[in-house]
């Protein structure tokens, strides 16, 4: 089987800062893979790698099958790519700017009239397709941009932060457009801030830190890393989540996680089998308290814990690449 993407001490330095430190990361045929991390930590870095718009310090990288230093072409031509910015030409329709793509990538006219049509129907611009871009809507921008990275029929998807500053409805647009192209067979590399969206869309997920891997596996396999339920409880009054959190680390002997805008006080449990005696346990700790509750639960630990925690953790142990209990084999550095 030919991997999608096969890197192996993959190293790219720009002065003295080391953006990649070192990436062994295999990509399997019919996945999205979620590469996460904060800023600065690699992953655009990593996506012009790929796209050959960056060539390594150290290491190898290869994209199906081809080297992406000596074998860039044959890579260029099986992949698409689509940055953090819509790059279309505001001056031209819809239309005009899949045709244009199209033609540049070697269609005939017949050819590009076709796909484009194609791809219009697809993103749900066909209505649209006729009017000139400048009078499109950041959604539709995008949508058509991500039409003209598949001109060429790509085997393989980049997809950079693809919904920043996207609204809400527009980002749910994106993602169906992105389950359609996954259907037809097109492999995706995803990078994002936003991380809902790669519990969304991914087989995969990633999280880098500092150029290097933290872990990676599925969303449940990350969250089940982390621990076990989390304990939640929403009070009425803003002014009485200091005085849950206190009840709940005596209660527990961990230290309570506060936000004051939500009026919520959550804390994980060591385990699943734990999860009834820490709720049981919580509700006799704010039991006598006299604090109004709005709601009490258990529940799974979201990505955005998983994050945090991963990150918080290799910023506190400054040369650890992946904590052992959440190291894998052939953990991945991006």
């Amino acid at each position: 089987m030919t991997l999608t993407i096969e890197s192996r001490g993959l190293v790219k330095r720009f002065g003295a800062k080391t953006a990649l430190d070192g990436l062994d990361l295999q990509v399997e045929p019919g996945q999205v893979v979620a590469v996460l991390g904060p800023n600065g930590a690699g992953k655009t870095t990593f996506v012009r790698s790929v796209a050959t718009l960056l060539l390594p310090d150290e290491g190898t990288l290869r994209v199906n099958g081809h080297d992406t230093r000596d074998e860039a072409a044959q890579v260029r031509r099986t992949i698409g790519l689509a940055g953090q910015f819509a790059a279309v030409e505001q001056a031209l329709t819809g239309r005009e700017n899949l045709e244009m793509v199209a033609r540049l990538h070697g269609r005939s006219k017949r050819q590009a009239r076709a796909d484009t049509a194609e791809i219009l129907e697809l993103f749900d611009l066909t209505a649209d397709g006729d009017r000139l871009v400048r009078g499109y809507s950041g959604g539709m921008k995008r949508k058509l941009d991500l039409g003209a990275s598949l001109v060429s029929a790509p085997r393989l998807l980049l997809l950079d932060e693809p919904t920043t500053g996207l609204d809400p409805r527009s980002r749910l647009d994106l993602w169906d457009a992105i389950d359609a192209l996954v259907e037809r067979g097109t492999d995706v590399l995803l990078t994002t801030q936003y991380l809902d969206e790669a519990d969304r869309l991914a087989h995969r997920i990633v999280i880098i830190d500092q150029g290097v891997a933290v872990a990676s596996g599925t969303p449940d396999e990350l969250k089940r890393r982390v621990g076990g339920k989390v304990l939640e409880v929403h009070v009425r009054e803003r002014a009485d989540v200091h005085t849950i959190a206190a009840l709940l680390g005596r209660a527990g002997g961990v230290e309570p996680h506060v936000d004051e805008a939500t009026r919520c006080v959550s804390v994980g449990a060591a385990g699943d089998e734990d999860a009834v005696h820490w709720l049981i346990a919580g509700m006799r700790a704010i039991e006598g308290s006299g604090v109004e509750l709005a709601d009490i639960g258990l529940r799974e630990p979201s990505l955005d814990e998983v994050f945090l925690a991963l990150t918080a953790r290799r910023g506190t142990e400054p040369g650890v690449t992946a904590a052992p209990e959440l190291a894998e084999t052939g953990a991945e550095t991006a």
